[in-house]
């Protein structure tokens, strides 16, 4: 019984572990079928959805190929359009062309037809021209024959008698009329000289202020003084020794007097002297360093200067170097005369007068402002300040109608171009101007007197005035003792004294007035 009881589950089991193989392959088959059933919609699914996706790509390229084909085309029916217009065009061009040249060929054939009529015409005129001069050759052979008998003369002698009164006469005719041609030219030539010159002298009208060689300092107090001149002038001979300038320090109150030829230093001595003032250290380093920052700063002055005058006559291109040299002019002068106001002034004279002649007026200009470059180094190397500023120029890079205009304005060198005649009368203009230069002046005054002297030595004469700036002289005379005849040779005999005794540019107009007056009063 017990035997059986384990024998029956030995036998189940026995048998479960027969058939679960079996079971576990049933459905291990039924799962993969179910899996691959599965897979299969899956990927039908998949294959419907791309075949969809594909479809619809292919619509869209094709219908992206037909928006493209679309404009390819319209691009293609612009493009086709626009060269058959122009081709169009072309081709009425070339038809008004053919109808153009058909219209001048048959002009042409008509003028040709035209002048083949003229021709024979002319040909005709001229066999029956030639049959005239024939005719009228006998005839003057057959007078001639009889001029000559009856004169006495031949022919040839009778032409050559006539061809020399002939040229007798046209001689004359021509010297008159060279005379009277040249008579005209000079007055006009005086006249247009004397309007550009006058024009170009009142656009540059300007006033003088002659430098003086001493420079004054006003003191706050004559104890100043005493701190100026230092123990034992220790101070004066530190500040002449730095600045190059003579300080007087005399019994003027409350100022002291500096001098020296060369403004430039003098400048220099003064600003010095009012800062050490301004300060209150007076000693001899504090000097040393007071003038060494002076000078610096005026190295930059001289440099503001220089490019002020060019930017005032609008020029350009100017070496550095000689712009600075430029600017030391403001404190250069000539017989009290300001040289770089002097150079400004000739620049803008020259540039006027070729403006009205047409020639270079930047040439003009810039020959006109550098004429006295050298008398910035003159007083520092050897030579004249012509040669130095011919040096400077060349060594700097100015051109040579510029060096050439520059070095005629002393007469040293023939002018070869207006540019050099032009800055040489303005240089003249300008010093020569009343009260420009001092030396100017006292000749001016002198001239005057003179014109007054002069007309004041006749008899008859009661007042004489030098007016216009010696350009005329007006002689009141008296009309009880000189006539109206006496008046007009009094006029005369004055002028050809003026003209023998004075030295003067231009001309001097000579006018006697003689006037009678009835004077009453109503009462």
């Amino acid at each position: 019984m017990t035997s059986n009881a384990f024998l029956i589950p030995a036998i189940v089991v026995a048998l479960a572990l027969l058939v679960s193989p079996f079971v576990w392959l049933t459905v291990v088959r039924r799962s993969a079928r179910r899996v691959t059933a599965q897979a299969r919609r899956q990927a039908s699914r998949i294959l419907e959805e791309s075949e969809r996706e594909a479809a619809s790509r292919v619509r869209e390229a094709e219908l992206a190929a037909k928006e493209k084909l679309l404009q390819a085309r319209s691009e293609f029916e612009k493009v086709a359009g626009e060269q058959k217009a122009e081709l169009d065009q072309r081709a009425r061009e070339l038809q008004h062309a053919r109808e153009d040249q058909e219209r001048l060929s048959s002009q042409l054939e008509a003028e040709r037809s035209e002048l083949a009529e003229r021709e024979q015409a002319a040909a005709r005129s001229l066999s029956q021209t030639e049959e005239r001069k024939k005719h009228l050759d006998e005839v003057l052979a057959e007078e001639r024959h009889r001029l000559e008998q009856v004169a006495g003369l031949t022919a040839q002698q009778a032409k050559d008698e006539l061809m020399s009164n002939l040229e007798n006469d046209a001689r004359m005719d021509a010297a008159h009329l060279v005379k009277r041609i040249e008579d005209e030219a000079r007055e006009t030539a005086n006249r247009e000289a004397q309007r550009i010159i006058g024009l170009a002298i009142e656009r540059s009208a300007s006033d003088y202020v002659n430098d003086t060689t001493v420079s004054v300092v006003m003191l706050p107090s004559d104890e100043m003084k005493g701190r100026i001149i230092g123990r034992e002038g220790r101070n004066i001979r530190a500040l002449e020794m730095a600045t190059g300038v003579d300080l007087i320090v005399d019994d003027t109150p409350e100022a002291v007097i500096l001098s020296g030829f060369d403004p430039y230093r003098r400048e220099i001595a003064r600003v010095v002297v009012e800062r050490l003032i301004a300060d209150g250290r007076i000693h001899p380093a504090r000097i040393e360093e007071v003038a060494e920052k002076v000078k610096q700063e005026f190295e930059e002055r001289i440099q503001q200067e220089g490019e002020a005058a060019l930017l005032e006559l609008n020029l350009s291109g100017l070496h550095p170097e000689l712009i600075k040299l430029l600017g030391r002019l403001r404190y250069r002068t000539s017989y009290g005369q300001n040289v770089l106001q002097h150079s400004k002034e000739v620049a803008f004279l020259a540039g006027t007068l070729a403006a009205e002649l047409k020639a270079d007026v930047h040439v003009a200009k810039r020959a006109g402002l550098v004429h006295d470059i050298g008398k910035a180094v003159d007083r520092e190397m050897e030579g004249t300040h012509l040669e130095l500023g011919i040096q400077l120029l060349r060594k700097y890079g100015e051109k040579e109608d510029v060096v050439h205009g520059m070095a005629c304005h002393h007469g040293d060198y023939d002018p070869e171009t207006v540019e050099a005649v032009l800055v040489t009368a303005a240089d003249s203009l300008s010093a020569a101007r009343p009260g420009a230069r001092r030396e100017v002046l006292e000749t001016y005054m002198k001239r005057l007197e003179k014109l007054e002297e002069i007309a004041s030595d006749f008899e008859g004469v009661q007042k004489t005035y030098a007016i216009q700036a010696g350009r005329e002289v007006r002689i009141i005379v008296d009309c009880e003792n000189v006539s109206d005849e006496k008046a007009l040779w009094i006029s005369k005999d004055v002028a050809r004294r003026i003209e023998s005794e004075l030295t003067y540019p231009g001309q001097i107009k000579v006018t006697v007035i003689r006037e009678s007056r009835a004077v009453d009063y109503a009462r």
